[in-house]
Parts: structure tokens; sequence; C-alpha cells
């Protein structure tokens, strides 16, 4: 490979797990205001599959081909013009606010990048800026949260959920979780009050005056949840694009998408690095085995997130 070449992977079109591959690409320059981050680790995340898939084609027209992966950890390389925040030798982390992770070096806008904590390696930090902050938008996106408050999070395992329940916690409320059979304990073990096994019951029959509904599974789970609401609850969505015509008529729904907000990735992080959040990475797989850890992440339940670790 050139100097002026590296590795990524990327889709050439929409389509199923064949349609990710790894190839070569050219390397990029910093613009204005960005800098040159050497990716150490990339986070793994829901909605690489959906754009492989073609299903937010809408909400996020791609020029093809197009490289995946929206979030990393690495070090900083270069400084573009305009940007005054880091210095090269930098260890940072963040979201890119767009596609092009999974490269050797990515262009960022230094406004999206958080310095990575003492005591917080690469890939660790890789799983934080997507999941760790947007559970926290997530869980306020409606309003406060009180003391007292009853909430449901469907998907408590996994990396938005894992992050919602400590935060609802955090916050005084009751917190009510569904999760498969083999990650009961695990969600128990974040703080959640009640842990339904989605496999063996009906949350509705168990969960009843709910304030809030953080729904991270989407489908018939949102359909199903509006019954166990009160009359001035909310169900918050992330993954029903169309929840706003799936609400019926005098209730609430709000379809969510995070927003960067780097003083609160900060914050987060410090966190995770002081062991006060816990933020798991379930699997940790090498650069080459990223189009399947795409396709697992679409078709296998787990706990946290999936990490690649480049030097892998």
């Amino acid at each position: 490979m050139s100097t002026t070449q590296q590795r990524a992977v990327l889709i050439r079109a929409y389509g199923g797990a064949s349609v990710a591959e790894v190839a070569e690409i050219a390397r990029p320059e910093a613009g204005h205001g960005e800098v040159l981050v050497r990716v150490r680790a990339a986070g793994v995340n829901g909605l690489d599959w959906k754009v492989r898939e073609g299903y937010v084609r809408d909400a996020f027209p791609l020029q093809l081909p197009a490289v995946l992966g929206i979030e990393l950890a690495g070090v900083v390389e270069a400084v573009g013009p305009g940007a005054s925040r880091f210095r090269v030798g930098d260890r940072v982390m963040g979201p890119l606010g767009r596609l092009g992770a999974y490269a050797d070096v990515v262009a960022v806008a230094e406004g999206n990048l958080a310095r990575t904590p003492e005591g917080l390696d690469d890939v660790r930090a890789a799983a934080i800026p997507v999941a760790a902050v947007a559970a926290w938008q997530s869980l306020h996106h409606a309003g406060p949260i009180l003391p007292g408050q009853r909430i449901l999070i469907h998907g408590a395992a996994g990396g938005l959920g894992g992050h919602a329940v400590q935060y609802a916690k955090r916050a005084g409320a009751e917190v009510f979780a569904t999760a498969a059979t083999a990650h009961v304990e695990y969600v128990k073990s974040l703080g959640a009050d009640h842990v339904i096994d989605h496999q063996t019951q009906r949350f509705e029959d168990i969960a009843r005056d709910i304030d809030l509904v953080l729904d991270y599974v989407g489908g018939e789970v949102l359909d199903r949840s509006w019954q166990v609401l009160t009359p001035t609850g909310a169900i918050v969505g992330t993954s029903s694009p169309d929840i706003l015509a799936r609400t019926p008529a005098g209730r609430r729904g709000l379809w969510f998408m995070n927003k960067s907000d780097t003083a609160l990735l900060e914050t987060l992080a410090a966190d995770v690095a002081a062991g006060t959040l816990k933020s798991p990475v379930s699997e940790v797989v090498g650069f080459n085995d990223l189009p399947a850890a795409i396709e697992r992440n679409r078709t296998a339940s787990r706990t946290g997130k999936v990490v690649a670790d480049f030097s892998l």
C-alpha cells in the first residue's frame, strides 16, 4: 500500500452482508477546522448495517462508494488550518457526525472530538462516543427526569440501553428493563429495579403506569408499549423513524437522533475511566473482521459494544 492509500471498510452498493468490503482508498487531508486522526479503534453500531442495507437512505443520502463507521478513538496526526484545540500526538475520541470512521486515517471536525482520559485505552474509548451520549440525550429528550418516575427501557442490555439504565437510576427513577434471558443478570447488575425477560414474559403484564418508555428496539415492541403509559407518559424511539405516524391520537411519541456534545462526552468518558459508569466492550475484532462484525450486530443479541482494534 502506498503512503497516499489506506485501508477502509466501505460499500459500493446497498445490500446484505457481502456488500461491505475491505478496500483501499485515498488518504484524506485535514480541511479547515479539522484534524487528521490516526484511528486506533472504532465502535460497531446498528447504524452500520442499516446504512449498508439502505434502510436509512432517505435520512442519510450517500454518495457511493461510502466508508462506514461513525465513532472512533485514536491519535491526532495532523492539524488543519483554523483548528486549534489539539496538537499532533494528542489522544482523542469522538463521533464523526457522519460516516467514515472505518479507515486508517480520518479527517474529523475538531469540535466533535474530546480528549481521551488517562486510564482509558483506545478500545474502551471507542465504545463510548455514540452510545453513552445518545443514551443520556434520549433519556432527557421528553423532559427532565424526576425522582420516583417509572421508566421502561427496551433493549436494556445493548450499548444504548445499558447506559440509560445507569443514568435513570442515578436520577432516582424506578427502572423497568427488557432483555433476553441470557442478559437478565447483566441488566440487574446495572441497577435496574425490574428486569423483564422478553423471551418468557410480556412486558405489558408487568410494567404499568410508566412515565417514559425508551424504545431502542422498535417494531411491534413500540406498538405494544402505548398501553403501559400513564395518560401523560411519552415514548422516545431511536429505532422506528415512523414513530410519529404510529403514535395513537392523544399519545406522545418522539423520534430521537443524537447530536454531538463534546462536554457531555468528556464527562461520561471520565466516569468510565474512574469506574463510576459501566461501558462494557463485549467483543474486540480486527480491522478485516469488520464486515462480519457489522452483520453480527444485525443478527445477534449481545451486551455492551463491539469494537474494532485497528492493530489486529
